[in-house]
């Protein structure tokens, strides 16, 4: 299966660039995955589609505010650090803008010294390995200094850094927000558990990957970053009754859907868990948990939309973005929702 088999035209003033006041009054197109028919609603309307007994799967990491903006010891250069990956003694695997002022042994100054990151080594695809000094606590620090990693098609600059994160957001750890849980507000998650739908909470750590394109022609050839998962005790007992009584599992999120497929045994059931997943899935893969998936809409040649067509078939869901393109949805990371079902 070919990269450009899951191709599409956007118009570059379709991609949303600030969230909506409300996060619950955005779109929502709903597509059979059988049948390819599709119909259009507003998100709030989610409710109509759930049922008592059914399982809604969230994600529940929270984004850091990890781009940091500081300037070169000695020469006072501007650098831009994006952390990826928390490693052991205050280390972190980051993304260095420009890399070429970030050789090994360059120290950088962020807030005028309250926090001073030391590149130690270069490591694949370029990132450095950078060693962090600071005094108090590394993530009130991040907090006051850090800015939301918004994606780059991104341009405005985001007046509240929690619109980028989701009302639920509880474990630090993710470079990128979980979107398609952005448009639950608090009263739409209780409407929803006063239906009798179950909400198990999961976490996966959004990395980087997860957005980088795919280069290779033959999308089998392509590799996915890990990201780490955990599932508990309770998420995973509500997940399986949801299944045992042939009620339905509903992912929000891609990275909801990754997490429980990738714990999933082969009887399709859960254990408490946690781990690195690499899983990649794009059509021909069967499911072994979820019936349901809540997404945003995702960027041309991605393996967010290898994923959903994995789900739904490739041509309904190119024909569903089409039709999204023509009646004028917002797409990506602040724009609608879809409900594959």
């Amino acid at each position: 299966m070919k990269r450009q088999d899951f191709y599409y035209e956007l118009p570059e003033e379709l991609i949303a660039q600030d969230p909506l006041e409300d996060r619950s009054s955005s779109r929502l197109l709903v597509l059979d995955k059988e049948s390819g028919a599709v119909s259009h609603h507003v998100f709030k309307e989610i409710v109509d589609y759930l049922h008592e007994g059914d399982c809604l799967v969230i994600n529940d990491t929270k984004v850091l505010p990890a781009r940091l903006i500081g300037s070169k010891v000695g020469t006072n250069a501007k650098i831009e650090i994006l952390l990826l990956k928390r490693k052991e003694n205050n280390i972190w695997e980051t993304l260095v803008k420009p890399g070429k002022k970030a050789k090994i042994g360059t120290k950088i100054s962020f807030g005028e010294g309250l926090l001073i990151g030391e590149v130690i080594d270069v490591v694949e695809e370029g990132n450095r390995l950078v060693q962090f000094t600071y005094e108090g606590i590394f993530e009130e620090i991040l907090d006051q200094l850090g800015q939301m990693p918004l994606p780059p098609y991104i341009t405005h600059q985001l007046q509240d850094k929690n619109r980028y994160q989701t009302v639920y957001a509880k474990h630090t750890g993710s470079a990128a927000a979980p979107t398609a849980g952005l448009h639950f507000t608090p009263e739409l998650l209780e409407q929803i558990e006063q239906m009798g739908v179950n909400i198990a909470r999961v976490t996966l750590h959004v990395g980087l990957g997860t957005f980088r394109p795919v280069k290779v022609e033959e999308i089998t050839d392509h590799h996915m970053h890990s990201e780490f998962y955990m599932i508990d005790e309770a998420a995973a007992e509500k997940i399986n009754r949801a299944k045992d009584s042939g009620h339905r599992v509903i992912c929000v999120g891609t990275t909801s859907c990754r997490t429980i497929e990738s714990a999933a045994d082969e009887t399709g059931h859960l254990k408490a868990c946690s781990g690195w997943t690499e899983i990649f899935i794009y059509p021909g893969y069967q499911f072994k948990i979820l019936d349901c998936l809540i997404t945003n809409f995702h960027l041309p040649e991605s393996t967010l939309i290898m994923l959903v067509s994995a789900l739904a078939g490739r041509e309904h869901v190119l024909a569903a973005y089409e039709e999204a393109v023509k009646e004028g949805y917002r797409f990506f990371s602040f724009g609608d929702a879809m409900l594959i079902q």
